[in-house]
């Protein structure tokens, strides 16, 4: 094939968005969404029907001791490193048609392009799904992508239990992806990750494709306040001490950080608690869960170092003990420049209209990235609607972020 020919291919709409609307029957939802979440007999059934796929071009098969699945299409060198194609099958409770799965049937039809065409790259391509990327069963997220990268360990994240007590291993040995092979970073050259946007920039751009250039940096909090609970009528308001007056401050300064630092930054305050939670009684304890982002390392770290000292001068304003801790951290991460290069080249040959872009949540690619040289590849979703049975996106999309990963990929894996 003449690097013209080359250049012409494209994937089959058609078919890529039947395989798309095959997988989401399995754990369909009354509200048209998907629930399909790790490592149950759902997650199981998406995953035999993806394999069953994959050996119908001649895939190898095979996962590792956290479940992850590789489909592997031989490349002219067996020694050259992997281009790998990834993403995760699993879905929220009340989770969309194409969260994570897109970017896992994206690579299959990928590979299904290049077998219709009898064309084989120098370098081996693989597709991954990963395990446990939502984290809607067992926590954290990322969890099989975490454990192969090295940053999760595989012990710790195998006694994990869901709320019915069920552990991670356990789990495993019920859905039979409970491998031998070690998760660890094998000779990947380059990763790829097709995903939809998960939110509404793309769109209000009017931009067919996202050019992934990182991933913005996330700290959660969770801060408990400590009062002393009251009965509601008699106590007068100066004799309380109340830590529902420190909690409303602390969350109008996570609101002012995130403001004096936008446009990219981020303030989310994802939940409250009071306790005992009684509507007479003045609250005894309360908890804030507290996310904040930003895609600048050196803005992040600002903000991180703001919040706490807002709220130290807050609790100490009104005398109430409290606690800070620091649940989750999320650095910063900056994309491959090769493989970000490679996205930009294969939107323009493609001929969709395309812009840098920061993840704004986490991805697999997230952990790739501090092994082997990664980048990902955004496509619109309605509304940036995701997370949710809502979630959606046309074929026409699709077919744009699949061609541009076809192209993706070709150019790296001749390299």
């Amino acid at each position: 094939m003449t690097l013209n020919e080359r250049n012409q291919l494209r994937i089959n709409k058609t078919r890529l968005w039947s395989t798309l609307m095959d997988m989401a029957q399995i754990g369909a939802t009354a509200k048209g969404g998907c629930n399909r979440q790790a490592l149950t007999a759902l997650d199981k059934a998406g995953r035999e029907l993806f394999i069953s796929w994959c050996r119908e071009i001649g895939c190898e098969i095979r996962w590792d001791e956290i479940g992850n699945l590789f489909a592997r299409y031989p490349g002219t060198d067996p020694n050259a490193g992997t281009i790998l194609m990834s993403s995760h099958l699993d879905t929220q409770p009340t989770g969309g048609k194409f969260d994570g799965v897109y970017g896992v049937l994206g690579g299959l039809e990928v590979l299904r392009t290049l077998h219709d065409n009898q064309l084989t790259s120098r370098h081996p391509l693989e597709v991954a799904a990963w395990t446990n990327e939502e984290g809607a069963r067992f926590t954290p997220a990322c969890m099989g992508s975490g454990v192969w990268s090295g940053n999760l360990n595989l012990d710790s994240m195998l006694r994990v239990t869901d709320k019915d007590g069920i552990s991670v291993a356990e789990a495993l040995e019920s859905c039979s992806y409970k491998g031998t092979i070690k998760a660890a970073p094998h000779n990947v050259s380059a990763a790829i990750e097709l995903h939809i946007e998960q939110g509404p920039v793309l769109e209000k751009q009017n931009k067919e494709v996202g050019i992934v250039t990182g991933i913005q940096g996330l700290r959660w909090f969770t801060v408990t306040l400590t009062g002393i609970p009251c009965h509601a009528g008699p106590t007068p308001m100066e004799d309380r001490t109340d830590p529902v007056q420190p909690m409303a401050e602390i969350i109008k300064a996570a609101y002012a950080i995130a403001a004096e630092n936008a446009p990219a930054s981020r303030a989310t305050i994802g939940e409250i608690i009071t306790l005992p939670g009684s509507p007479n009684t003045v609250p005894e304890t309360v908890v804030i869960r507290i996310d904040l982002r930003h895609q600048n390392a050196e803005i992040m770290n600002n903000m991180d170092r703001l919040f706490r000292q807002q709220v130290a001068r807050i609790c100490n304003e009104y005398a109430v003990d409290y606690a800070l801790e620091e649940k989750w951290r999320m650095e910063v991460t900056s994309f491959n420049s090769t493989c970000i290069s490679a996205v930009e080249e294969a939107s323009a040959l493609v001929g969709v209209s395309a812009m840098p872009i920061v993840s704004g949540a986490g991805h697999d690619s997230l952990y790739l990235s501090q092994r082997v040289p990664t980048s990902m590849i955004f496509i619109p979703c309605k509304n940036g609607i995701s997370h949710n049975e809502a979630e959606s996106i046309t074929p026409e999309q699709a077919e744009n972020g699949a061609n541009v990963l076809l192209h993706t990929v070709l150019k790296l894996a001749n390299n």
